[in-house]
């Protein structure tokens, strides 16, 4: 599955427990009609993954869902869900800078070439 929109905010990363669990989330804002806030957490060595994007960036996010079950100290059963991000890329918005204008050469297109020479058995090519 995939989210895109606009980074509002790139958390730092938080390392947890004794046994190093690694965690950056990263929010971003969607282009709708009501745009939506979307907290994406990425885990581990994808933390490294956001290094290379700003707030700012028009990005798509591919995400897993993900939910967890936890019984309290009470004996009450409680549900958790988190969106968790395994690739990001760029989107890219503006249309590219560096095209040059088309070249001038002086020739004709081959189709107008071709009619011209169509009716004149003497250009006809044996092979």
């Amino acid at each position: 599955m995939e989210v895109k929109g606009k980074i509002k905010l790139i958390g730092e990363t938080k390392t947890y427990g004794s046994n190093g669990f690694r965690k950056r989330e990263v929010v971003i804002t969607t282009d709708e009609q009501y745009p939506q806030f979307i907290t994406i957490e990425f885990v581990q060595d994808k933390t490294e993954l956001l290094d290379n994007f700003k707030v700012g960036d028009e990005v798509e996010i591919s995400i897993n869902l993900r939910g967890r079950e936890w019984i309290t100290p009470e004996g009450e059963t409680k549900y958790f869900n988190s969106i968790q991000g395994w690739r990001i890329t760029k989107i890219n918005t503006e249309a590219p800078q560096d095209i040059p204008p088309p070249v001038d050469d002086g020739f004709e297109p081959a189709d107008n070439f071709m009619d011209d020479n169509e009716d004149n058995p003497e250009n006809d090519l044996p092979f």
